[in-house]
């Protein structure tokens, strides 16, 4: 093998090795008042879990973890409610902050600054953009 061959590999492998390090020796994001959850993979989250119908897979959940349960679909995280009653607190005690719209990287540029009706947040700019 040639130096370039050497030099095309070590630029191959060094970044994959540099991105398997990253995947496996972060610091998972502990937080400690989180519903239970089933074991999801790094990446994908609990995606792979989700079966057809998707009403069954999350009705198994909630009998497995309790009517409240905390997924992982990619890099979005998912509040899963299946009670009634905890979802009359969640619609009337904590109204605004389930109001409020995900974060992009992307929206930012896209929406002005999240400064779009579609995307602001719940307050004074949405009601007055309202």
């Amino acid at each position: 093998m040639g130096e370039a061959n050497w030099y095309t590999i070590a630029l191959i492998i060094f970044p994959l090795l540099l991105l398997f390090f990253k995947l496996f020796t972060s610091k998972q994001e502990t937080y400690k008042n989180l519903p239970p959850s089933p074991p999801g993979l790094p990446i994908l989250g609990h995606l792979h879990l989700l079966k057809e119908p998707l009403y069954q897979t999350l009705q198994t959940f909630s009998d497995k973890y309790g009517p409240i349960i905390f997924l992982r679909f990619g890099p979005r995280k998912v509040l899963v409610v299946n009670s009634p009653s905890a979802v009359e607190e969640c619609f009337t005690k904590n109204d605004i902050i389930f109001a409020n719209r995900p974060r992009s990287p992307i929206g930012k540029h896209l929406t002005y600054d999240y400064t779009t009706i579609t995307a602001a947040s719940y307050g004074d700019l949405w009601r007055n953009l309202r």
